[in-house]
């Protein structure tokens, strides 16, 4: 793997200047920057042998600060939504930043999305660094944070990393938007999902779960074979009224933490192929509904509804106010490790 740090591709609002890193292996291309830790670019082979760009985003940095549907970004304290932005530990209760309505989404007001990340180029890839102090967003403790970009083999794998000086809570993903012909090729409804899950969390009106794992049989959450994704997301079912076609949280089969498949995607016209493990008990399958056209996209595109889909391993949402499902809590003097990995290939 070969990585190659561009510097400065602009900066900030507030005049902090953003990098830009190339990383290249094989086929694979691809550009993250230090703003958010977003991975911009994402070049794979189609089946002629073609370079796509198979993933949304922004040219600028102020593009990318003017749009709010986390293009490409690394996600945190908190991936997806916790009720009214509360929960207990330890005896205390905190409160956190509502940013999603009465709800607490992505990390709040300032979530990692938000923050510039401190780079370094190792021998297995570029580490992203970054402090979230005590307090911070209402979470309790000091936080630190390592990811890893890798390409290596057809693959790009994203390793979390993070330790805290004060129990809290910690769920960390990437908001990638794939589009499988290429980032300006509008809609992704023709394109198909599978997902290794046999169970889902329901959730209301707010897209909050309340601790249920219903099983997905004889309802169009079923996608565990190769699903158009547009075959059944605007079915007349409650579940995809309430979010308006799937933005929902699936229970992988298999033990947490160690990796195994997740999910699968594929596209009749590009011919590229996506697999997607992890180590995460969760993923939100996200069909990029509330893209709207308003984003100043890559190239002059603007993208409009569900033009990409997002796959964010994850833990589930809410969890710290559901007993029922797995715990996010970190401890202090323990070690928070996952990884995700996005496997290409063509047919």
């Amino acid at each position: 793997m070969k990585i190659i740090r561009e510097g400065v591709c602009g900066q900030t609002r507030s005049g902090k200047p953003v990098e830009r890193y190339i990383l290249e292996d094989g086929g694979l291309r691809a550009a993250v920057l230090t703003y958010g830790g977003i991975l911009q670019n994402l070049w794979v082979p189609d089946r002629q042998g073609n370079l796509r760009d198979i993933v949304l985003g922004c040219d600028t940095v102020a593009d990318y600060q003017a749009q709010d549907k986390f293009l490409g970004a690394l996600i945190g304290r908190y991936a997806n939504r916790i009720e009214r932005g509360r929960f207990s530990l330890d005896e205390e209760t905190y409160a956190l930043y509502c940013n999603d309505g009465r709800n607490h989404l992505h990390g709040g007001k300032k979530g990692f999305d938000k923050r510039i990340w401190d780079a370094e180029t190792q021998a297995d890839g570029l580490h992203l660094r970054l402090t979230s102090p005590d307090g911070e967003e209402g979470y309790p403790g000091t936080l630190k944070t390592e990811v890893v970009y890798a390409l290596a083999d057809g693959a790009l794998s994203i390793s979390y990393w993070a330790q805290t000086d004060a129990d809290t809570l910690c769920n960390l993903t990437n908001h990638t938007y794939f589009n499988l012909a290429g980032h300006g090729s509008g809609d992704v409804l023709a394109q198909e999902i599978r997902l290794e899950a046999d169970l889902f969390t329901p959730a209301d009106e707010e897209s909050i779960p309340h601790g249920e794992m219903a099983p997905v049989d004889g309802t169009p959450m079923d996608l565990r074979e190769f699903t158009p994704i547009g075959a059944q997301i605007d079915a007349d079912f409650a579940q995809l009224r309430f979010s308006g076609g799937y933005d929902h949280n699936w229970v992988l089969r298999g033990i947490p933490g160690i990796l195994r498949p997740a999910a699968a995607a594929r596209c009749a016209e590009s011919g590229i192929t996506l697999t997607c493990e992890t180590t995460q008990p969760g993923i939100q399958f996200y069909a990029g509904n509330f893209l709207d056209g308003s984003t100043a996209g890559k190239d002059g595109v603007r993208y409009p509804r569900r033009s990409g889909f997002c796959l964010e391993t994850q833990a589930f949402p809410n969890s710290v106010n559901c007993p029922e499902y797995p715990q996010a809590v970190l401890h202090a003097g323990e070690t928070y490790r996952h990884q995700t990995i996005y496997r290409f290939g063509i047919e």
